[in-house]
């Protein structure tokens, strides 16, 4: 027996007439149209007969019981960023599904371990900058201090939010109990990127996501008159962060993998008239090597540095967050290499630079693996994003063939 892609496909253009606009996806969590998103959901498992709650944090669970206690999970997250995609996140939750319930049927009713799908509760972070919240709390990597001070654009709290939408902020690190038996863990996603696309292959299997070193850098030095300061004697603030721009992408291009960005600059006073007495920068790096990370950090230092001295600034680094490379399971990432060969015939290995849901996960110790379809335009987060219609139901055939092999895993 198979897996249906053709009713994932329709599923997931059901909940993109339910749930979005001409813009795109409107699931941003703690919303009414998530919460329309979930009830959905939670429905197609209810008329099943299957199991369902919500843990502490809101992570939304269905249940199929197997012969064995110990427990393979399958999951992904419903919410979206304003003006989303109609794949990002939906895919692996309704893959998921369809494979629990192709293995209901396969197994007439009592597969050999226990099947739960997860809805982990906001892996955006759209509306509070708090992104991978449920699978944090399951991995016990929360911060409910933090989280408790949270507020959104109009001022509105988290913690007021959660509460009206039946999580208590103080609860949260109770969603740790569904770990219990938890054996293994798969996530089916859209790439989100144009590797696939350009390989010209439908799949791929993630080796783990890359290690992310995030900095605010400030370059100081003299906000003069711009029209009566020579270019020989400024001290352009400006001018020493703008060569650090260009430095940077060398840095990341020795490494195949790596990538490395300065999203924000910041001038001060920022008016036409004046040299740029302070400078404020933001870069960001990432690689799945720990050791190649720490090396382009290094030389971006250094850079920053070489160019403070070169325009008569000084430089000052501070770290806005960091989170350490984490490689997913070798077995499962040979398990899903042979089922995309099964499917596809050819099967790619590419890292993850976007965080998942199913990092907090490994962080665990828990074995996990993540399998990613082709994007088209390796476009995201927009209502551009796509995928073909035969990519989507290669993807739940492969899945379905992982998901096999590691309950068989599991059971062994």
């Amino acid at each position: 027996m198979g897996f249906d892609g053709k009713r994932v496909v329709a599923d997931l253009e059901e909940l993109r007439r339910l749930t979005g606009d001409e813009n795109g996806a409107q699931r941003v969590a703690w919303t009414p149209m998530w919460l329309k998103a979930r009830e959905w959901f939670q429905a197609k498992g209810r008329a099943l007969g299957l199991e369902h709650h919500l843990d502490a944090a809101g992570n939304s669970w269905t249940t199929l019981r197997g012969d064995s206690d110990r427990v393979l999970i399958l999951g992904g997250h419903l919410d979206s960023v304003p003006n989303g995609g109609w794949l990002d996140g939906c895919l692996g939750v309704l893959a998921s599904f369809e494979v629990m319930r192709g293995l209901m049927e396969e197994y007439g009713g009592r597969p050999p371990v226990t099947i739960r799908v997860v809805d982990w509760a906001d892996e955006e972070g759209a509306r509070f900058g708090r992104s991978l919240f449920g699978s944090s709390a399951f991995a016990g990597t929360h911060s409910i201090a933090a989280d408790r001070g949270r507020t959104d654009r109009e001022g509105v709290r988290l913690e007021d939010v959660l509460a009206g939408c039946g999580v208590m902020v103080e609860e949260i690190g109770a969603a740790s109990l569904e770990r219990e038996h938890a054996a293994a863990y798969l996530e089916l996603h859209i790439e989100q990127g144009p590797v696939l696309e350009r390989l010209g292959l439908p799949l791929g299997v993630v080796m783990g996501t890359k290690g992310v070193e995030r900095h605010a850098i400030t370059f100081y030095g003299q906000e003069a008159h711009s029209g009566s300061t020579p270019m020989g004697v400024r001290r352009d603030a400006l001018a020493a962060a703008a060569k650090l721009a260009l430095e940077i992408r060398p840095i990341a291009m020795k490494h195949p993998d790596a990538v490395a960005t300065m999203g924000s600059v910041k001038t001060f006073p920022g008016i036409v008239t004046a040299v740029v007495g302070r400078c404020e920068a933001t870069l960001d790096m990432r690689d799945l090597d720990a050791g190649v990370l720490a090396q382009m950090l290094a030389e971006a230092r250094a850079a920053s540095e070489r160019f403070a001295a070169e325009e008569g600034c000084t430089v000052e680094w501070s770290r806005i967050w960091s989170i350490e490379p984490i490689p997913f399971d070798a077995g499962l990432v040979g398990m899903c290499e042979e089922a995309i060969v099964e499917v596809a015939g050819v099967c790619p290995r590419l890292p993850s630079g976007p965080l998942h849901d199913a990092a907090e996960v490994m962080r665990l110790g828990i074995p996990t693996v993540m399998m990613f379809c082709q994007s088209l335009n390796g476009l995201s987060h927009n209502k551009a994003e796509d995928t073909r219609v035969e990519h989507l139901v290669m993807a739940v055939e492969a899945f379905g063939g992982l998901a096999r092999r590691a309950a068989g895993w599991v059971a062994g």
